[in-house]
């Protein structure tokens, strides 16, 4: 029964992404020039892509909280890839992921045209591109997720977060909003620091196998109830990572 689900969820998720992938690309060439709307058609399809994919691979989202009106700069805490789509169901917003995903077979050509921007850690001179990028993101009215721990952990405890990527939100005096993602697996199953976080050195093919194979996730998005506003970023870090902390729900 278990491969059985394997299968089909990842058979479903895959007609899925292709289907939407290609619905996107008709229409997003048709607005070819009006790039505005096409920004627009990119969030609408984005957003739904993260709220099927969800359902399809048997993850329940609860929602704690709203997630700010106006696009902006969101911070929080990163556990898995199924982040992606847990937040993307929700927000109108583009992402900040590592640069190794960006060469990922489908996933890094999928993330590209959903407006990524990629940021290389192991080259520090890298960062004020990507800053600039952050800047054009909010400037044309996406909002941008960071997950400023720079790494997926194993949901314990939250990681201090890295301040450089907050430069532009801190020289602006942007206000930052946070979130917190937690999961936890159906009675009986194994925790979900083993089989729904990748972490550490986790195969990424062995681990999706065995997430595809479980009944059912529980993910708990909590979106913040006031914003931080901070002109330092090694200060905007801190209070970031308290506010993330206080939502987080450690897990086993």
């Amino acid at each position: 029964m278990k491969w059985l689900r394997v299968l089909v969820r990842g058979a479903t998720a895959s007609i899925l992404t292709g289907g939407m992938w290609s619905l996107w690309l008709l229409v997003h060439l048709l607005l070819s020039y009006v790039p505005r709307a096409q920004r627009r058609w990119r969030r609408k399809i984005f957003r739904s892509w993260g709220r099927s994919l969800c359902r399809v691979l048997g993850v329940q989202v609860e929602v704690v909280g709203q997630p700010s009106a106006e696009p902006g700069v969101l911070v929080c805490n990163h556990l898995t890839y199924i982040d992606i789509p847990v937040l993307a169901g929700y927000l109108d917003t583009v992402f900040v992921a590592k640069s190794e995903i960006a060469s990922w077979p489908a996933i890094g050509f999928l993330s590209r045209h959903m407006g990524t921007i990629f940021i290389d850690r192991g080259r520090n001179r890298s960062i004020p591109d990507v800053n600039r990028q952050i800047d054009a993101a909010l400037a044309a009215g996406d909002g941008v997720v960071i997950f400023p721990e720079g790494t997926s952990t194993s949901g314990a405890a939250v990681a201090p977060f890295r301040a450089s990527l907050l430069e532009p939100a801190a020289e602006a005096r942007r206000p930052v909003h946070v979130a917190s993602i937690s999961y936890r697996t159906a009675e009986g199953m194994r925790p979900p620091s083993e089989v729904v976080c990748w972490w550490g050195d986790m195969e990424f093919g062995p681990h999706l196998l065995e997430f595809l194979g479980l009944k059912r996730v529980y993910g708990r998005l909590e979106f913040g109830s006031t914003s931080v506003v901070e002109s330092d970023r090694k200060l905007l870090a801190e209070k970031l990572w308290r506010a993330v902390d206080q939502l987080f729900i450690p897990m086993a």
